[in-house]
Formats: C-alpha cells, structure tokens, sequence
C-alpha cells in the first residue's frame, strides 16, 4: 500500500495538471466530435412558413442563419395548422417569416399567444399590390367564372378596410379560412414579386442584425440577379406565344398571369381542395372547346381528379403547372429549388401556348 498510494497520487496530479492547464486555454481545446463551434451558435434561428419563404430566407441568409421549414415540404399549406411543436420551435425562433396576404391564417393566433420578446416577424409580402382572386377569371363570359366572381367578391368587399393599409395588423384579419379573403396570396409565382419579397427579407434580416449587413445585401442581390433572369427569360418565351390562356386546376397563377400578360381560367378556386360546381366545370370543357384548348394543367401535392375528368372529356392531356406551395419527394430528390421548378413552369407553359 505504501508504493500504491503515491503512485495513485502521482496520476491525480497530472491529471489536475492537464485540466488546468486546458481551463487557462480554452481556445486552443478541439470541440468534440459533433459539437458545435461557439460562432455557430450564435446564427440567427429562422423559422419560415412554407417553401419559398424557406427558399427566400435561406438565400439572404446564406450561412449566417440556421434556417427552418415550418411546414413540411410535401404537405399542402393551405390545410397546415401549426403544432405545439411547431409553437415551440417558433418561441425559441429570432425570426419568422411567413408570406402573408391570408396564406397561413395561422398567424395571428401564433403572435397572439407568443411569449417570444425576442422575435422578428416578416412578412415578406407586406407593401405589394395584391388582386382578387377572382382576376383574369372573367374575361370569358363564362358563367362559372362569374359565380366565383360575386362569391370572391363579396368576401374581398367584407374585409377590404382590413386590407388597404396592408399593415401588419390588419393583413391578416381574416378567419382561418381558406380563401383568403378573396384575395390572392400566390404572390411568390410572379419572379418580379419574388425579388420584392426578397428585399422585404433582407431588411428585415438587416434591421435584426445589422453587423452582417454588407453580407445579407450581398446574398440577397446574387439571388435577385437570378430572379430579374428569371423574369427576362419569361418575357422573352411568353411574349409571341400563339395564345394567352391556360386552364389550370386552382386559381395559382393569377400574378404570373398578370405580370406577363397572359390570362388564367381556373377550374377551382384560390385552395386546391375547393371542389368546382357541376356548371363550372362543364362552362370550362365549353371555353376549351371553343378556344382548341389542348392542355389541362394539375399541380404536385394534390389530386388530380378534377383536371383529369375535364381533359378525357376533351380528348385533351394534362401537364404539371408547379404553384410552389412545397416540393414532392421526387422534385426533392432531384435537388429541385425555386428556380428550377420555375424553370419547368416555363417549359410547360411555353409548350401549351403554341400547341
């Protein structure tokens, strides 16, 4: 015992010796394996409602934010109702951003029961000319069209005090509902409204840290230089096509419509589970029939039954038309992103037209 007790003593010393040693320098200890380092921790945490505010976010904030997609990329957003997940994530967020214009009329019950002082919200759609959705869907004559015109209407007429200021506050006046007060929030399929959206993104990354400034305003701009060729390829596709309408699935694509002068004929409505009349669906067969329409559009991530049942009826084919409301697994899979699927949007869009 005598040899052992010194001996041991002799170990506990040096190990005392090695852990000093490694308090006093603290910086020059490796992290273990799947810590992470001090700098990143301190990343901004960014929750983001639905894919392209996701997309948006992620490309302002490049490295200097941890971004996080709120609602599945496979799942429809205009059924989504947050979690108490989903809740904690956000009391644990710096910022949110959600689109706005009605998309998720979740909002104002999650900044209403918020206890997170610390939050920056953003509504990357705030100050843009929003339309009704009901635009472009009567330039037909169409009785169908008309009928969902009084009903949008009527709706948009109840809460347009709500909306002309497009305030913070009252943007989002609406019920839960999912027609959004009879106007359009596909705001983010016009690339020109996409750039907007950004910038609404980067100023308030800006205003929430000020130290990456210069860097936020240089991600930012690399993207937007991506979108304004987005937007030229566009115009320069579109603009001789042999026709301007198209007939989709839901009303989506009213700002895309608007923005390159092109008229959409929805079969449905602003939400894709609003199931069309009888009257509307035969008043859209009548309208392909009359103007040789040949392509029936459908979206990803849901059915589509309806579009089906309208193109074997005319002998016509169906084609994606992607509203970017998420990714599927395949376009995940593919390594799919904004661009990209706008980029197929075209393709098709370009097909269609000059059939």
């Amino acid at each position: 015992m005598k040899k052992w007790i010194p001996y041991v003593s002799a170990l506990t010393i040096a190990a005392l010796a090695v852990s000093l040693a490694g308090c006093g320098q603290k910086e020059e200890v490796s992290a273990p394996a799947g810590a992470q380092p001090a700098a990143q921790k301190q990343k901004l945490k960014i929750e983001a409602s639905f894919y392209p505010m996701y997309e948006f976010a992620r490309q302002v904030a490049g490295d200097l934010a941890e971004v996080n997609l709120l609602i599945p990329p496979d799942v429809e957003p205009h059924d989504w109702d947050p979690t108490p997940q989903d809740m904690g994530k956000i009391e644990q967020a710096d910022v949110l951003v959600y689109n706005g214009a009605g998309l998720e009329g979740w909002i104002d019950q999650i900044l209403n029961s918020s206890g997170n002082k610390k939050l920056s919200v953003v509504e990357a759609s705030k100050g843009l000319e929003l339309i009704e959705g009901a635009e472009g869907e009567h330039e037909h004559g169409e009785a169908a069209h008309s009928a969902h015109a009084a009903d949008d209407k009527h709706d948009a007429a109840e809460d347009h005090d709500a909306e002309a200021g497009h305030s913070h506050e009252h943007a989002h006046e609406h019920e839960h509902e999912h027609d959004h007060g009879g106007l359009d929030p596909h705001v983010w399929l016009s690339p020109q409204l996409a750039v907007k959206e950004v910038r609404n993104i980067e100023a308030a990354l800006i205003e929430k840290a000020p130290e990456h400034k210069e860097q936020f305003s240089k991600n930012a701009d690399a993207y937007v230089a991506k979108l304004e060729q987005l937007d030229a390829d566009y115009k320069k596709e579109l603009q001789n096509a042999k026709r301007k309408d198209f007939i989709t699935q839901h009303a989506a694509f009213g700002y895309l419509a608007k923005t390159y002068g092109l008229t959409q004929v929805p079969i449905a409505g602003l939400s894709p589970e609003q199931e069309p009349s009888a009257s509307a669906m035969a008043d859209v067969v009548k309208f392909a029939k009359e103007h040789q329409v040949k392509t029936i559009f459908f979206e990803t991530l849901v059915s589509s039954q309806v579009a089906d049942t309208i193109a074997k009826e005319l002998g016509a084919k169906t084609a994606v038309l992607n509203p970017l409301e998420g990714l599927t697994a395949e376009e995940q899979a593919k390594n799919m992103d904004y661009i990209s699927v706008m980029r197929a949007n075209l393709a098709a869009l370009k097909k269609a037209l000059n059939e």
